[in-house]
C-alpha cells in the first residue's frame, strides 16, 4: 500500500513538474510584417516567416511571393480604397 502511494505521488509530482516547463515556455508569433505609410508610397515588408503578393484581382498563377511590396496612392483625393495584399506562411528554415 506504501510503495503505490509513493509511485502515484511520483507519477503525480512528474506530471506537475511537466507542465510548469510546459507554462514556462513562450509562444512565438508565426511571421513579422512592417508597413510604412508616409505620404505617397506606401511600403509592406515582410521581416520574418512570411512571403506578399498583390490579390486585389484574384489570384494571378504568374504571381511571384516576394518580401517586400509597395504601392501608391495615385487619387486626386489624396485618398484611396485599402488594397488587398495575400500572404503565406513561408516554411521554417
Amino acid at each position: 500500500m506504501i510503495r503505490a502511494s509513493v509511485r502515484l505521488a511520483g507519477i503525480v509530482a512528474f506530471i506537475c513538474l511537466g507542465w510548469m516547463a510546459g507554462r514556462a515556455q513562450t509562444t512565438q508569433p508565426n511571421f513579422e510584417i512592417v508597413v510604412d505609410a508616409p505620404v505617397g508610397e506606401t511600403t509592406i515588408q515582410c521581416v520574418r516567416g512570411c512571403e506578399l503578393s498583390w490579390v486585389e484581382r484574384g489570384l494571378s498563377p504568374n504571381a511571384q511571393a516576394m518580401p517586400t511590396f509597395a504601392f501608391k496612392c495615385t487619387s486626386p483625393s489624396g485618398r484611396c480604397s485599402s488594397l488587398k495584399i495575400g500572404g503565406w506562411l513561408k516554411p521554417q528554415e
